[in-house]
């Protein structure tokens, strides 16, 4: 399903999710820790650091950062990988899931309240 909107609406609907988010009391995370997020439960596991800053063409250290603040809310964790002990897996939490169907439910409801 296509959403239309005019670049206006789009840059009003991301300042109010934007805004409702640094008001609510949710974890202040950046935008590209957001992207991070978002890719680790859009896209099928399993995740890897590396992966991650192929996929994002961002370096490993990046991961590891936006990794680092995300753990401490509880959003992802990560574990050696039993196979390949080089590789970090990086797991889903319900924490992490609670939190983008949180954002989501948000994104719906400040574009329903955009104006035409």
């Amino acid at each position: 399903m296509a959403v239309h909107m005019r670049p206006g609406q789009a840059l009003r609907l991301w300042h109010d999710v934007s805004l409702a988010l640094v008001r609510d009391g949710e974890p202040d995370l950046s935008a590209r820790q957001i992207t991070v997020l978002i890719t680790i439960y859009l896209e099928p596991q399993p995740h890897t650091v590396r992966a991650l800053a192929a996929k994002l063409s961002v370096t490993k250290p990046v991961i590891t950062r936006a990794l680092d603040t995300m753990g401490r809310y509880g959003l992802v964790t990560r574990k050696r990988d039993p196979v390949d002990r080089r590789n970090v897996l990086v797991q889903r939490t319900v924490d992490g899931a609670l939190f983008l169907e949180r954002l989501g439910d948000l994104v719906v409801a400040r574009a329903a309240a955009l104006p035409s």
